[in-house]
């Protein structure tokens, strides 16, 4: 039987776990990061004032996967929801937790007016199996989005997620 994923915003009791699959993420993507950016992000994450948002996803009370994500405007003024990163432990992979983080993301931010999600990932990337399955691949460009267009207003949604 496979176990429910529980997803929640990130509080401050979930520092030290967050960090484990923050650092997991960073080593399976090959980039090193100082104990300070792990410590800046955090309070980003937390503090809502950038509109970064963060989200823990859990099986059985364990915290086995992260992604963090941003509201923004669009250039041409169509509001948009960027996921950043989206990362799942190793051990759990393939039972539904990365689906389960992208489909929260995007009713999130369907939510607060911004039904717009994309993200990116390289060419080779073995997530893109699951990403061809639940997002619209943009030829020419590694980008996927979710959903349709629409506008939504930055700070509303930011002030909605600081509670």
């Amino acid at each position: 039987m496979v176990a429910m994923v529980e997803i929640s915003f990130l509080d401050a009791s979930d520092r030290a776990q967050w960090e484990v699959l923050a650092r997991g993420h960073d080593a399976y993507g090959g980039v090193e990061r100082g104990d300070e950016a792990y410590e800046r992000t955090w309070r980003r994450l937390l503090d809502g004032g950038e509109q970064a948002i963060g989200i823990a996803a859990r099986l059985d009370g364990t915290m086995v996967g992260i992604a963090h994500y941003v509201f923004h405007a669009g250039v041409w003024g169509n509001a948009r929801c960027y996921l950043a990163d989206l990362f799942v432990d190793a051990e759990v992979r393939r039972r539904g937790v990365a689906t389960a983080m992208i489909e929260w993301v995007a009713r999130d931010a369907e939510r607060n007016g911004f039904p717009r999600l994309y993200w990116n990932t390289l060419v080779d990337s073995p997530a893109r199996a699951l990403y061809d399955k639940v997002a619209k691949f943009s030829e020419g460009l590694v980008v996927y989005t979710y959903r349709r267009e629409a506008t939504g207003d930055l700070a509303s949604a930011a002030k909605r997620h600081q509670g």
